[in-house]
């Protein structure tokens, strides 16, 4: 906050020096100062040409009107850029560059993200390995007394589960039980108060998030954040610069990646921004296998399916483990989950509390009441006796 505040507090004193010394507000008001922005968003955010565009149609506009109007209508040039951010907003609200490019791609059957959907088909079925599940290895993920508090609040406290080799590890609890917080230690995201994790026999405890990927642990997150502007392959790409490194070895990684979730063929090049639920967790679960890691963990990656969507991705997530990678998946679908998963932990406000096959784990008392309050436990016990 104190730098912060030492920033503005400087820029405002060379704004005033500017202002009151060296030139008049006239040359450097409000409207120079929203020029900058203003150009932008008429012509593209995030990409390089969007300013460049927006500066070469706007500002020329702006100073002939300026010039050959200022006298009939005093502040003309504010006149264009109201209008241009009006138009902007009604007919293209990403800017001109990308309407544009839409169009283009939308004519060369490629949609874009307002076409993508009824032109472009689903993922394509995944072919399921019929023969018998390898038996589990030896542990491949060890934690011991791991904990993090914020402040009193202990969101991770003393947990310690091994993971054996090959397994699909589910991990539940209800909202606000620590579970997303235990991934953000695990992946170097958040540093652990204390405690132990290894991955592979060696110790990940403080390694930055890049160092924990590379090491072979990927991941995925409760809110899918894609570049929208940016192909299916080009986001997944990004993933697979962990393991790869050229530009060529990437892109075959990636592709790869999205073959084992279905989306090789057509759908590698459409937009990300026009994907479905669905097929946006398709494409993060790529991005996360990309850099081939033998530990995958899952943030709810089920959310917001319907059971149809449910039906297509399982497969994938069971075939990726008979592929060799390891799961550990945290989810609140729990009919899902009883019938993916080979082992539950749970966990509730940061402490491990049941742990054991899906079977025994629903029928816990302690994990009956987690879910649903020490009034209801006692009400299933009544109707019970």
């Amino acid at each position: 906050m104190m730098l912060s505040a030492a920033m503005a507090a400087a820029a405002g004193g060379i704004y005033a020096v500017i202002l009151l010394v060296v030139t008049p507000a006239s040359v450097f008001g409000a409207l120079t100062s929203a020029q900058a922005l203003i150009v932008t968003l008429f012509g593209g955010v995030g990409i390089f040409w969007g300013p460049v565009i927006g500066a070469s149609i706007l500002i020329p506009l702006a100073e002939i009107l300026h010039a050959k109007l200022a006298e009939i209508l005093p502040g003309i040039q504010g006149v264009v850029y109201g209008v241009a951010i009006i138009v902007i907003i009604l007919a293209a609200p990403d800017g001109i560059y990308w309407k544009v490019r839409d169009r283009l791609m939308a004519r060369r059957g490629t949609a874009g993200p307002a076409e993508a959907q009824p032109v472009i088909a689903d993922a394509a079925p995944i072919a399921i390995d019929s023969a018998p599940r390898p038996a589990f290895g030896a542990p491949i993920l060890e934690l011991d007394n791991v904990s993090r508090a914020f402040g009193g609040l202990k969101a991770v406290d003393e947990v310690t589960l091994a993971v054996p080799q090959g397994m699909i590890y589910g991990i539940i609890g209800p909202n606000g039980a620590g579970k997303t917080t235990l991934f953000n230690v695990l992946n170097g995201f958040l540093a652990a108060d204390k405690g132990s994790m290894r991955f592979a026999g060696a110790e990940i405890g403080g390694l930055k998030p890049h160092e924990v990927c590379a090491r072979g642990v990927g991941r995925t997150f409760q809110v899918v954040r894609s570049f929208p502007r940016m192909t299916v392959l080009e986001n997944v790409v990004i993933g697979a610069f962990v393991g790869a490194k050229t530009d060529e070895e990437a892109e075959a990684l990636a592709m790869d990646a999205l073959r084992r979730v279905g989306m090789a063929d057509a759908q590698a090049q459409m937009l990300a921004g026009g994907l479905t639920t669905k097929q946006l967790r398709l494409m993060e679960l790529a991005r996360a296998l990309a850099p081939r890691p033998r530990l995958l963990l899952l943030d709810e990656t089920l959310a917001g399916l319907g059971q149809n969507e449910l039906d297509d991705i399982l497969p994938i997530i069971r075939q990726v483990n008979r592929e060799g990678v390891t799961i550990v998946i945290i989810e609140h679908t729990m009919h899902a989950m009883v019938r993916l998963a080979d082992h539950f932990s749970v966990l509730d406000h940061g402490r491990l509390i049941a742990s054991g096959t899906p079977a025994n784990v629903v029928k816990d008392p302690a994990v009956i009441e987690a879910y649903l309050g020490k009034k209801w436990m006692d009400r299933a016990k009544d109707q019970v006796a």
